[in-house]
């Protein structure tokens, strides 16, 4: 981010007392006026009406609380927010929604440029993109910008219908579709790491590099998500969006800039040169009871609201090839879970061994091949392995690693959804997924939607089913 100060704001958050705003928005949107990078208003809007602007104000000087921010010294009276309910979401609602948004911008001197966030449930979606259109909330004298969260659509053809109605109230221009995972300061250091080092950007090809894997596992289960979750499963939470967005960003070609035509060009390109997915190349996992960190834990089928017969998937493996020039060959191995080991996410790149060794008397433990691990989270940074001769007259090699640690060197990293607020507020749409995304990212995964995979038991706190190693060729994972 830089210091430059952006022109004033009013946000709405449709969902303004859910989760997603209690835990991130707010306290994200509180950061940024701390940092004086925008003036801006925010009404919250939701279904109840157990809120005025008063007790409004309250939730959400206890949201920032809740993350560790100590508020006695802010002096912030939080007169800057609203409350507006938007009830079941009729458009007489919303119509009273529109006449606060324009009485606050009067009584302000707002200049009405908006933000329209919809941090809502996706069955949402539709209702409330219509009802803004309906009462004229996308028209104002000044800009407006739509926030979508992930997932746009649940397979190509609702994401289809959803670009289309929303494209009857609002230009690709003024659309952002989030996925906070592309906030993240570390997955944007995967462009400059590639882009701004030659020593890496000229290996980073079928000619040098063996495969690569995208790993992205959490510790924690389905629990209060579950409801939702056992109509979904990983494949759509996950690997639609977040693994895919790594994908990306690791195999994409080399934009003409770093500006958000160029690098989503180039994005799509990706999409577009994957290949039909083998059913034998997709492995689907579901976690049994188990232990996490030393705590016992329940299963999945175990979990509240959670059929005892359930076949929804919470951990996917699959190996994916792109047929292009740069990576014709290289198995691209993506695989995310619940209840793993340990929560990690990162992109490894194993290297080529030398096409001859002459350290044939090592044993293949000796003369692993190179790997680069860049972490996303936590503990981000970057790893390079490398082989050097242990001292002594016995001609022995060890493993060493350059290590880079963004903690060390830069302090505080920037909440991810702080990063895409500011992106959003300034128009910079390089971290937003454009329409022809989405539905090239669907395109791929559709067709494994309506196939019966088998759902393999792992227990939790492991790395997953074991059927999932077949996809390494005899290989072992990088990170186990």
């Amino acid at each position: 981010m830089n210091g430059k100060k952006i022109p004033p704001y009013l946000l709405v958050i449709v969902g303004g007392t859910g989760d997603l705003a209690r835990r991130k928005l707010l306290p994200a949107i509180w950061k940024l006026r701390e940092r004086h990078l925008s003036e801006f208003r925010l009404i919250g809007s939701g279904s109840g009406k157990q809120h005025n602007d008063e007790t409004y104000r309250d939730f959400v000087a206890r949201s920032i609380e809740e993350q560790g921010v100590d508020l006695r010294e802010s002096g912030d009276s939080f007169d800057w927010c609203y409350y507006q309910s938007v009830g079941s979401g009729t458009t007489a609602e919303f119509k009273a929604l529109a006449d606060r948004v324009l009485q606050i911008e009067k009584e302000t001197g707002l200049p009405g440029n908006r933000v329209f966030y919809l941090a809502v449930p996706p069955a949402v979606f539709p209702n409330a993109i219509k009802n803004l259109g309906e009462v004229g909330l996308n028209k104002s004298a000044g800009e407006i910008k739509l926030v979508v969260e992930k997932p746009f659509g649940q397979d190509l053809k609702s994401a289809r219908e959803l670009n289309i109605l929303v494209h009857q109230y609002f230009e690709e221009s003024q659309i952002y579709r989030i996925d906070h995972y592309l906030g993240k300061e570390t997955v944007q250091n995967v462009l400059a790491f590639r882009f701004s080092n030659a020593m890496f950007e000229s290996q980073w090809n079928r000619d040098r590099i063996q495969r690569v894997e995208i790993t992205v596992a959490e510790t924690v289960g389905a629990e209060h998500r579950a409801g939702y979750y056992d109509h979904v499963g990983a494949l759509r939470d996950m690997i639609q969006n977040h693994l895919t967005q790594l994908l990306t960003l690791t195999a994409m070609e080399v934009p003409t800039a770093i500006d958000a035509d160029s690098v989503r060009h180039e994005k799509v390109k990706v999409l577009r040169a994957v290949s039909p997915l083998s059913p034998e190349n997709v492995v689907f996992g579901q976690y049994t009871r188990g232990a996490v960190g030393g705590r016992e834990v329940e299963g999945y089928s175990e979990e509240e609201r959670v059929a005892k017969d359930s076949q929804t998937e919470t951990y996917v493996a699959l190996k994916l090839n792109i047929s292009n020039w740069r990576w014709q060959g290289v198995p691209f191995i993506l695989r995310t879970g619940k209840r793993m080991f340990k929560a990690i996410t990162e992109v490894a790149i194993t290297f080529n061994s030398p096409p001859v060794s002459i350290f044939r008397q090592f044993s293949i433990n000796e003369i692993q091949p190179n790997k680069l691990v860049m972490t996303l989270q936590p503990n981000e940074g970057f790893d390079l392995s490398f082989k050097v001769k242990e001292p002594g007259d016995v001609y022995r090699l060890s493993s060493q690693r350059l290590h880079f640690q963004y903690s060390e060197v830069f302090g505080r990293v920037p909440d991810a959804y702080e990063t895409l607020l500011f992106d959003i507020l300034k128009g910079d749409q390089t971290l937003f997924v454009r329409s022809d995304e989405v539905e090239a990212s669907w395109e791929l995964y559709t067709p494994l939607l309506s196939r019966k995979f088998p759902v393999h038991k792992y227990a939790s706190g492991t790395w997953g089913p074991t059927e999932a190693e077949q996809l390494l060729d005899g290989s072992k994972w990088t990170t186990i």
